[in-house]
């Protein structure tokens, strides 16, 4: 604790501050957002060497060697593809400067500092968080049901025989029933925009 006290006192530590609406244009995420394609920023942390930008399709880590260095990694995780879970908010104590959110995306785990007196703001991120894990773990599991409701149906179909229909004429019709089935349910459970719930909870 002396240590981070120390660091803290001295300028070293590297605590985040969550940037202004109308500020988002003026930090280097933003060059990365694919505003071409319907891609809207709701939520940007900086600290000294990184950025942490949070928009409807993806979180968006531009990941700096150290605070002296220019150089940057950037890295895209869609919330489509990578899971977000194990979602914490540690609030500050006495001497603490900082609260922490904490998050896994997919198997990346994240901690990220924030000046405690943005408090609010950092419930509001982790009320969206929270949201979209529950959302995504819902419907995996009723995507999951889907697929196991249609090889039923498929099965029990392929058992009976269709009267004056060929075998190749009843595989066609029983597999483009089959495609167009899971094409509908992966478009309604697999969600890959999620601003309407950044737009309920975040508060900039």
């Amino acid at each position: 604790m002396f240590k981070k006290l120390a660091a803290d006192a001295l300028g070293l530590s590297d605590i985040g501050k969550v940037i202004e609406r109308k500020d988002f244009d003026k930090v280097d995420a933003d060059d990365y957002v694919m505003h071409e394609d319907g891609e809207k920023i709701y939520f940007i942390i900086k600290s000294k060497k990184d950025e942490y930008c949070f928009t409807n399709l993806a979180f968006i880590h531009l990941d700096g060697e150290s605070a002296i260095s220019s150089k940057r990694i950037l890295k895209r995780y869609s919330y489509s593809s990578h899971e977000i879970s194990k979602v914490y908010l540690e609030t500050a104590g006495t001497v603490d400067l900082d609260v922490e959110i904490k998050f896994h995306i997919g198997d990346v785990s994240f901690s990220i500092d924030v000046n405690k007196r943005q408090i609010e703001q950092i419930k509001d991120l982790y009320k969206a968080l929270i949201k979209i894990s529950e959302i995504v773990a819902t419907n995996d599991r009723l995507y999951e049901y889907a697929i196991e409701s249609v090889q039923i149906a498929k099965e029990s179909i392929g058992r009976t025989s269709a009267q004056g229909a060929s075998a190749a004429e009843q595989f066609n019709a029983i597999n483009e029933a089959a495609y167009n089935w899971m094409k509908a349910k992966h478009a309604e459970h697999k969600i890959k925009d999620f601003g309407f719930v950044f737009d309920k909870y975040i508060n900039l």
